[in-house]
């Protein structure tokens, strides 16, 4: 099973899988097309657009946890 950890890149965790676009898009991340997206942490990405990492990070291995 994947396990998705706050310093992984955004591109890398959406290469593992597409469904977890979703799960990006409606934590407010819509910026996963962007030229950031392939060199920066999912950390560093909520810092910046005040989003919860450790939300997003817990939505997105119950995501692999469920497949």
């Amino acid at each position: 099973m994947a396990k998705v950890t706050k310093d992984m890149i955004i591109a890398d965790v959406l290469n593992m899988d597409r469904g977890t676009v979703p799960i990006f898009l409606n934590a407010g991340m819509h910026c996963l097309g962007c030229p950031s997206s392939s060199g920066e942490s999912i950390e560093d990405a909520c810092a910046i657009h005040g989003i919860d990492a450790d939300k997003l990070i817990e939505d997105l291995n119950n995501f692999f946890e469920g497949k």
